[in-house]
């Protein structure tokens, strides 16, 4: 049986790649996969303390450039390589630990130099704090150009008024970006994005939504009263916030699609172990051509997911347009780790089912990756729109 484990990719790595590689390994084994029942069981409580051991080591922070006291890994090929170590321990907790390179992405797109200077350096260190990124709302979801949340001018600055649903990180995020329409005639042409920290006047927050998986991350309804926003933190000129929020989806479901190759890897590393112990008729389950068949197919689909997500990873990297081979990536991803999960607990039967072992509960939580940033269908969509 080949297996879909030794995570090294078709291009050379640096030192440095390698050394951040092992540390979130180590992590993962040590800090994450221990907790992930817990974590799940918890349901509504965000674990606090796991993402501060994270930053502590330097994990939160690691793409973050040097100059405002990240780690420097900027590109989208090492921190897909970080996410699906992460996410191999927990999905959740590992899309967790990462989720402030969310925040990060729209300021470093259209952040201004003092702007990324006061909004990124909380971010790192030992002390890094949570950050949240806003854009659905309970009308608008993948079609994020129809959003209804309004910014409206006034003296100094902006008086934003809406709802926000979904939010993960809301709550206990102390930073966020607010997409907003300046201009509620234009679609995405009047969307506009905008930095707000959680003790902002008229800014509130609902009660955590109940999930069906990825429970580490707490999402809540975000509620804008009349919120005050200055001149200086609109991110970007009036009307530029969706050109930033596609830029941001781009590279995050990238990162997205490695997440769901690291859960996959779980669930056909856990499933393989299982079929080589587990005996049935008298042998070994492994040795049953159906079973086998399944981790085959299992092991394939990993490396075929894993290939494609690094490869787009690159293209964004170089510059070139990405959108098609972004939503390539992370429909494929996402599928595969949908298929995976789904075939361990095939493989594992009634065992599978149980709440006793953890290929259930990576089931439930890479459904997620099937539908957030974008669903399966809308991949579908972009994907067509962006054939050659």
């Amino acid at each position: 049986m080949v297996a879909a484990t030794t995570n090294i990719p078709a291009w050379p790595l640096t030192d440095e790649q390698r050394q951040i590689i092992d540390l979130c390994r180590d992590f993962a084994a040590k800090e994450i996969r221990p907790r992930g029942r817990e974590v799940d069981e918890a349901d509504t409580v965000t674990p606090v303390d796991i993402f501060a051991k994270a930053a502590a080591v330097g994990i939160t922070d690691f793409m973050i450039p040097e100059e405002y006291g990240g780690g420097g890994f900027t590109d989208v090929f090492t921190q897909c390589l970080v996410q699906e170590e992460l996410c191999f321990g927990d999905p959740g907790i590992g899309n967790l630990v990462c989720s402030n390179g969310f925040f990060s992405d729209p300021i470093m797109v259209l952040g201004t130099e003092e702007q990324k200077k006061r909004w990124l350096t909380p971010l790192t260190g030992p002390t890094a704090v949570m950050t949240a990124l806003a854009t659905t709302e309970p009308e608008s979801g993948s079609d994020a150009a129809s959003i209804a949340t309004v910014a409206r001018r006034v003296e100094g600055g902006y008086r934003i008024t809406g709802q926000k649903a979904w939010i993960s990180n809301a709550g206990a995020a102390d930073q966020y970006v607010i997409f907003a329409k300046t201009d509620p005639t234009q679609r995405s042409a009047g969307i506009t994005a905008f930095l707000v920290t959680k003790d902002a006047e008229g800014l509130s927050f609902g009660e955590p939504m109940k999930k069906m998986g990825q429970r580490a991350i707490v999402c809540r309804e975000i509620f804008l009263d009349e919120v005050f926003v200055p001149d200086e933190d609109r991110l970007g000129e009036e009307g530029q916030g969706f050109y930033g929020l596609m830029g941001t989806f781009d590279i995050s479901r990238v990162v997205l699609g490695a997440a769901a190759v690291g859960a996959a890897r779980a669930a056909y590393e856990y499933a393989l172990d299982y079929a080589k112990t587990r005996k049935q008729f008298g042998v070994p389950i492994i040795e049953h051509q159906a079973v086998s068949f399944r981790l085959a197919d299992m092991a394939t689909r990993i490396e075929s997911a894993r290939l494609l997500t690094l490869h787009a990873a690159r293209v964004i990297d170089s510059g070139a347009p990405a959108r098609g081979i972004a939503a390539m990536a992370k429909l494929t991803a996402s599928e595969t780790a949908m298929f995976v999960t789904h075939a361990a607990v095939q493989t594992l039967g009634g065992w599978g089912y149980s709440r006793e072992f953890p290929v259930e509960q990576w089931m439930r939580d890479v459904k997620l990756e099937e539908i957030e940033e974008g669903t399966s269908d809308i991949m579908r969509l972009v994907i067509s729109r962006n054939l050659d």
